[in-house]
Formats: structure tokens, sequence, C-alpha cells
């Protein structure tokens, strides 16, 4: 059996004076296609982290990392695809994040994240957060 090539990915849980969490929902033809996601992308070879959660939160949602800290890591086997989240919680940030790619996106109240279809693998990153909200 072929082992499956992990994909490291960057991830953003960016958050608001409010406590507002904010999603953005997924093209129909990506892989995990019409969920919501929490922003980020893949950790190019030899790329900082940091320097990839940065780029990637730029190029979706047009925001600058400030500030951040690590939230959790996680790894999750799909079917056809393994990952590792490297996750990060986004509390200061310049500009306004928006679907700079046409996706749908919003800020979504933390007691409200369970109302939303996420990818399999973001299921222990909406229970950790809901588990702090209480």
């Amino acid at each position: 059996m072929e082992e499956k090539k992990r994909v490291w990915v960057a991830v953003g849980v960016i958050e608001n004076e409010r406590g507002e969490i904010f999603l953005a929902k997924r093209s129909a033809e990506q892989h995990q296609g019409d969920r919501w996601e929490f922003p980020g992308g893949k950790v190019e070879t030899g790329e900082d982290l940091l320097a990839a959660l940065d780029r990637e939160l730029w190029e979706e949602i047009g925001i600058r990392v400030l500030d951040c800290t690590p939230f959790m890591e996680l790894c999750h086997d799909y079917p056809d695809k393994s990952v590792l989240l490297d996750i990060w919680r986004v509390t200061r940030f310049e500009g306004e994040p928006y679907g700079k790619e046409g996706q749908e996106c919003r800020w979504v109240p933390l007691a409200h994240l369970h109302n939303y279809h996420f990818p399999d693998a973001n299921a222990p990153i909406v229970q950790r957060l809901l588990q702090g909200a209480v």
C-alpha cells in the first residue's frame, strides 16, 4: 500500500475584538469543498511556518499577521491525503479580512461555530474553541 503524502498546512484562527472568529467557505471544486474553514494554506518546502501563515492569509483574505500564538497541532488522514495542521490563534492583524479569491467569508460568534459544516480535520479545532468559550 502506497503511503499518502502528508501536507503541512498553516492555519489561522482569526479573532476580532468582539470575540468572533473569521471563517471562509471552500469552493465546491476544492477538497472538502462547500465547507467552512479557518483560513490558511500549504507551507512550501523550506518556508518558515509563520512566514507561510502570513503569506497564505495575505493571499486568501488580505490581512497581515501582527500577533499570533500557537493554538494546537493535529494530523488527520483523509482517504486520499493526510494533513498536518499547524493552527495559530491570530489576535492582531493589519487590514480587514475579506474573500480575496471570491470566496464567501464571515465573522461568526464563537458560540455559533457548531452551526457550520467544517472539513473533517477541523472538528478538534472547533471543539477546543467551544470548550474555551464555556
